[in-house]
C-alpha cells in the first residue's frame, strides 16, 4: 500500500469513527418531524364533490423534540448521514485524488443523470406528448386534471416519429437515420436561442448604451453621478469596440483608444472571475453550514 493510500485511509477511519462517536454521545445528527395533516377537495362531471385527506411530515428544530406532534425521523436523519458523508468525501478531494471521492463523485453523477430522466419524462414525454396524443387515457392514467374537453393533437405525432427516429443511434445499422432528426433539433435549438439572444443580449445592450452624457432631474437640476455614470459606460464601450476594430492600424489617438478598451476589459474580466469565485465561496459556505449546524449541531 502507498503511503498516500495509507494516511487518507487511516483518516478517514479514524476522523470517521470519532464523529460517529461524538454524535452518538451528543445526542447530534437526528432529525425530528411533525405531523401536518392536509385536505383537499376534488369534483368532476361524472362524480361528485370527494373529500382526501393525508399527512405531511414538516422537520422542526432539535429542540422542539419531546413536544406533542413531534417524532423522530429514521429516514430523514439517514438521508442527513449520508449527505453529510457525501460531503465529507467530496471534500476529501483537496488532499488528493482517491477512492472515496471517485465513488461519491460517481453516485452523484449516476443519481442527477437519473434525476433529469426522470423529471423529463414526466414533464416532457407524458405532459408535452402523451397526454396531447391520448388525453383521455392520460386523464384516467397519470393526469385527472386533464379537461374533458380537451381532443387529441395528431401534430404531435412529428415529434413522436423524430423521436424515434433518434433512437435509431442505438442500432447496428441504419444509424444514419438519425442524423435527419438530429440535424432538425440542432436547427430548430439554433434559431430558437439566436431570437432570444438577439432580443435579451445584443438589442438589450445596444438600448442600454444608448444614453445621455448630461443628466438633469425633473427640476432641471444636473445630477452629476448620473451623469458620470453614463460618460464611464459610454467610454468604455466606445474604447472596447475601437479595440476589437483591426481595420485600421492601432497608432496615435487609436492607440491610447485601444489601450484605455484593453482597462476596461481587465476590469470587467476581473469582476466576472471574482463573481464566480464569490459563487464557489458561497457554495462552500453553504456545505460548512450544513456540517456544523445541521449535522453536527454547533
Amino acid at each position: 500500500m502507498k503511503q498516500s493510500t495509507l494516511i487518507w485511509t487511516m483518516l478517514m477511519v479514524f476522523g470517521g469513527l470519532s464523529l460517529i462517536f461524538i454524535q452518538f454521545n451528543r445526542g447530534k445528527g437526528e432529525v425530528y418531524v411533525r405531523e401536518v395533516p392536509v385536505e383537499a377537495k376534488a369534483s368532476s362531471k361524472t362524480s361528485p364533490e370527494q373529500t382526501y385527506r393525508w399527512s405531511t411530515y414538516q422537520q422542526v428544530p432539535e429542540k422542539e423534540k419531546g413536544k406533542p406532534g413531534v417524532s423522530f425521523s429514521l429516514s430523514r436523519t439517514l438521508g442527513l448521514w449520508v449527505a453529510a458523508f457525501c460531503t465529507l468525501a467530496i471534500f476529501s478531494f483537496l488532499y488528493g485524488d482517491n477512492p472515496l471521492y471517485k465513488f461519491t463523485e460517481a453516485v452523484f453523477v449516476g443519481v442527477s443523470a437519473a434525476y433529469a430522466m426522470v423529471v423529463a419524462f414526466w414533464t416532457e414525454i407524458v405532459t408535452n406528448l402523451f397526454a396531447k396524443l391520448f388525453p383521455g387515457f392520460a386523464r384516467m392514467s397519470f393526469l385527472p386534471d386533464i379537461s374533458e374537453d380537451v381532443q387529441s393533437d395528431l401534430l404531435y405525432l412529428i415529434p413522436l416519429v423524430l423521436s424515434v427516429l433518434l433512437l435509431w443511434r442505438l442500432a447496428p445499422k441504419g444509424s444514419w437515420i438519425a442524423r435527419w432528426p438530429l440535424a432538425f433539433f440542432i436547427g430548430a435549438t439554433a434559431g430558437i436561442r439566436l431570437i432570444s439572444y438577439l432580443e435579451a443580449d445584443f438589442i438589450g445592450q445596444i438600448q442600454n448604451t444608448i444614453m445621455p452624457f448630461i443628466v438633469f432631474d425633473s427640476k432641471g437640476s444636473f445630477l452629476w453621478i448620473e451623469s458620470l455614470r453614463n460618460t464611464i459606460v459610454i467610454l468604455g464601450v466606445t474604447s472596447c469596440m475601437v479595440y476589437f476594430f483591426f481595420s485600421i492600424e492601432h497608432e496615435g489617438v487609436v492607440k491610447y483608444i485601444s489601450r484605455l478598451g484593453v482597462w476596461f476589459l481587465m476590469v470587467t474580466f476581473g469582476a466576472s472571475f471574482a463573481y464566480t469565485v464569490m459563487g464557489r465561496i458561497a457554495l462552500l459556505s453553504g456545505r460548512l453550514d450544513f456540517l456544523f449546524n445541521n449535522w453536527l449541531g454547533i
